[in-house]
């Protein structure tokens, strides 16, 4: 049985929801990103949850050996019309190795996280993350902060996008944040309904997960201009780790 991220990422009303994310905004990110980390020409790259594999192009255009990975078979068929000599992309679930001490960056962007059921397969995926990467080097998470969004979390609001309705409705408790999206559509013979989860990941919690694979924190930045983070009012929560053992 598809878990809740499958079903919903291989939706096409997926892309329609998020299809107005500042692509110009991302590619500014990731310049300023590549600025900040200056990897040599020809660097591995891991791009950890790639979706349609746009930050993985962006990357590759830059000089890197890129990989892009993601859970949804969508997502990688789109993506793969873009692959090229330095650009490959590959179905996988993050819960599970790939190449082990191959990578000299990793990469897992845009709150691409956080959505498993158990403590223990998201400790799996930080330990993915972990073992691709060669001794020294880099993984770099770009996750929400937990606390901004406690105290500025929207409850209702609707979306009406291509004569498609989306009604959203948000809420939380202890440990996740839930949205729960209902589609209106003509083309559809009944309302379509799917229902994010996301956990409560802090700074601590993930400070915790990546030394226990031997990742050590070594900045954290707050937004995606990379300023300085701040506990309540930052919206990002971008953290930047090394691989200290093998």
């Amino acid at each position: 049985m598809n878990t809740w991220f499958e079903n919903w990422f291989n939706s096409p009303y997926y892309h329609l929801l998020y299809f107005d994310r500042n692509e110009a905004e991302a590619r500014a990110f990731i310049y300023k990103l590549i600025d900040i980390l200056s990897p040599p020409p020809g660097s591995r790259i891991l791009d950890i949850a790639c979706g349609k594999g746009r930050h993985s192009l962006v990357l590759s255009e830059k000089g890197f050996e890129v990989t892009g990975i993601d859970i949804s078979a969508y997502m990688i068929s789109e993506a793969s019309k873009l692959a090229n000599d330095h650009l490959e992309f590959f179905v996988h679930d993050i819960r599970l190795p790939f190449r082990i001490n191959y990578y000299h960056f990793a990469f897992n962007f845009f709150t691409s996280f956080g959505y498993f059921r158990t403590l223990r397969e998201h400790e799996d995926a930080v330990r993915t993350m972990a073992t691709a990467l060669q001794p020294g080097g880099e993984l770099v998470i770009d996750y929400l902060n937990v606390h901004y969004v406690e105290s500025h979390l929207v409850y209702r609001d609707t979306k009406h996008t291509d004569g498609v309705d989306f009604f959203l409705t948000r809420w939380m408790d202890e440990h996740y944040f839930y949205k729960k999206i209902e589609i209106e559509d003509q083309a559809l013979a009944k309302p379509l309904a799917f229902t994010e989860k996301v956990a409560k990941f802090s700074l601590g919690d993930f400070t915790d997960m990546l030394a226990y694979q031997g990742l050590q924190v070594e900045e954290v930045f707050g937004d995606y201009h990379l300023g300085p983070y701040d506990l309540y009012k930052s919206q990002r929560m971008i953290i930047r780790a090394k691989k200290t053992r093998r």
